[in-house]
């Protein structure tokens, strides 16, 4: 990243959610391993860069470039890569670069894709930069303080469970993951069984072609009563995150997934847990 980068005005969550999509994509180009780079930077468009960059206008910007080293996209996909519903993949709604697209395009940025086959692929989003100034953030070590206790992360995308169990095990928890809610109910009975039960469960609301958090969180209380069950979720309009508890939820995390979130949310169900 530049050291002086120039702030922008822009939501968060939402950009964690465009840089996130792009990632995991670049993931999936790359099953057998490989490198995604990240880098961060100003740049300054002129009359003649802007022509050449439209949509762009002319003036400051902040540039994230996103780089995997996969397979690469076809040619003839490159131009509609950004359009709804369209996917190569089996698994797939195809709206994740439609809505990361969408939202560059609310927050008048743009993104440009730039891909070879065999070689892999380069995002490049540009976001308007601001003269406001940026309010301090918070230290992420003020949130991280040591956890203890068993947590199981169910989600059907791999990665997404990944990170969130990375992210608990370095709050010091002890966390595992589930693929759908059948699997995160015979874990947590196995666990049961093996005298280290576990005492919050994140289970993802929605899993295509499987058990999903709101029919496995009712199954989980018959195998554990004292269970701690939050439910996760990106839609954030879901009437189950605005009322979790009416749901037998204990509590409710939106994704992408913050560390911040995540982990207030565990330590939020775990305090108001008897003694």
């Amino acid at each position: 990243m530049d050291e002086d980068l120039w702030p922008v005005d822009a939501d968060a969550g939402q950009m964690r959610q465009v840089v996130q999509n792009i990632v995991l994509n670049g993931q999936e180009a790359m099953p057998e391993g490989g490198r995604i780079d990240l880098a961060v930077s100003n740049m300054e468009l002129g009359p003649g860069t802007a022509i050449r960059m439209q949509p762009l206008v002319e003036g400051k910007y902040v540039r994230i470039r996103i780089s995997d080293h996969g397979s690469g996209i076809l040619p003839e996909h490159q131009d509609r890569i950004f359009d709804p519903y369209f996917t190569t993949k089996q698994k797939g709604s195809g709206l994740g670069m439609a809505t990361s697209y969408s939202i560059v395009k609310n927050h008048e940025g743009h993104i440009a894709v730039n891909s070879q086959l065999g070689e892999g692929s380069t995002f490049d989003i540009y976001l308007p930069a601001t003269d406001a100034s940026v309010p301090e953030g918070r230290d992420l070590r003020e949130v991280m303080t040591p956890g203890s206790g068993r947590v199981l992360v169910m989600d059907d995308e791999e990665p997404i469970r990944k990170l969130a169990a990375a992210i608990l095990r370095k709050a010091g928890y002890d966390a595992a993951s589930a693929a759908d809610g059948q699997e995160a109910i015979e874990a947590c009975a196995a666990a049961k069984r093996g005298g280290r039960p576990f005492e919050v469960a994140v289970l993802d609301l929605t899993i295509p072609n499987g058990m999903g958090g709101e029919e496995a969180v009712k199954r989980l209380h018959e195998t554990d009563p004292d269970l701690k069950v939050i439910v996760s979720s990106g839609y954030s309009t879901s009437p189950v995150i605005a009322k979790f508890k009416s749901y037998g939820f204990d509590g409710a995390v939106p994704k992408p997934y913050m560390a911040e979130g995540l982990i207030h949310a565990v330590q939020t169900v775990c305090a108001s847990s008897p003694e």
